[in-house]
């Protein structure tokens, strides 16, 4: 009988894990609650050097990340997706700002991000942009020497 409950575990697909970081607490909780009601398993950082941690320890299949998480107005956020391009490629990148200028969004392209949308999004259009990312293979290659 004991093998019995051994066998749901392994037939059950891994859930889909996202990273979720925004300086607005706010942002961060309902997109946790969000994502985790329809199945995925969500982490959440409001500040850079969380993130990084974060990003350190874990693999993520997506991160949803703001450009600026201070009161300074810096775009550190191009520094994370920098990090994550870098440890883990194969991870997309989903940018969810207020500040998107079209050179902004050049840049985090640039830097390796996979989407770009502007604040306010419904959180169901989020949703769509993570589930096709996931659905769909990287876009990237190799950098040339």
């Amino acid at each position: 009988m004991l093998g019995g409950h051994d066998r749901p575990a392994q037939d059950k697909p891994q859930m889909p894990r996202l990273l979720v970081i925004d300086d607005e607490e706010a942002i961060c909780f309902s997109m946790s609650e969000y994502f985790a009601h329809h199945g995925y398993v969500v982490d959440t950082a409001r500040e850079r050097d969380e993130a990084e941690k974060l990003i350190e320890s874990n693999e993520y299949q997506v991160i949803i990340q703001d450009l600026r998480l201070d009161i300074h107005g810096k775009a550190d956020g191009l520094e994370i997706i920098r990090l994550v391009h870098s440890r883990h490629p194969e991870t997309r990148i989903i940018v969810l700002t207020a500040y998107g200028t079209a050179e902004m969004e050049d840049e985090a392209r640039r830097c390796g991000a996979d989407a770009f949308l502007r604040k306010p999004q419904p959180l169901s259009q989020v949703a769509q942009v993570v589930q096709g990312l996931i659905e769909s293979p990287p876009k990237r290659t190799a950098k040339s020497a």
